[in-house]
């Protein structure tokens, strides 16, 4: 096939004295998002639907919690790992587009930083780029702000347009 689709889903709850990143750009907030590295959810969706698209596993496959190379490691590092992996070679990516479900903090005045710092990460252009933000009208944990929650898909196409 010439084509190849990825889905990713993340979640991380907060936690007091971090910081916030999404798609890689600090947000100003009281609480950050507990994880090993700096639980930027939107990118580990990202890096997931990559992965999937390809059928290499998952990030933990590829980025144990264990593994203390890893902590507090700036996600954007991450996927820049994901796309140099071999399998990638052969492949672009067409488009990704991430939904951040998200009670708190409100996210629309980053979404334009968003943008820009996925698609320099991911070297394609910005209009390749679809960053989308809901609530959950405060059902669930995200909707009673315990948490922050992120899907993701992409689309990959073969580089030389054969199967």
């Amino acid at each position: 096939m010439n084509i190849r689709i990825g889905q990713g889903f993340d979640v991380h709850k907060f936690a007091e004295n971090r910081e916030l990143f999404l798609c890689g750009v600090k947000i100003p907030c009281e609480v950050g998002l507990l994880g090993h590295s700096d639980a930027d959810v939107a990118i580990h969706a990202l890096m997931d639907a990559l992965l999937g698209a390809l059928a290499l596993a998952d990030i933990g496959t590829h980025f144990p919690d264990n593994d203390n190379t890893y902590k507090n490691i700036d996600s954007t590092l991450l996927l820049k790992k994901v796309l140099a992996l071999p399998q990638f070679d052969s492949w672009h990516i067409g488009n990704l587009d991430i939904t951040i479900i998200a009670q708190k903090p409100k996210l629309a005045p980053y979404r334009d930083a968003m943008c820009r710092r996925l698609a320099e990460v991911c070297s394609i252009p910005l209009d390749a780029v679809s960053v989308k933000f809901t609530t959950t009208e405060k059902l669930g944990f995200t909707g009673r702000g315990e948490g922050i929650a992120a899907s993701a898909v992409v689309l990959l196409g073969k580089k030389d347009g054969r199967p």
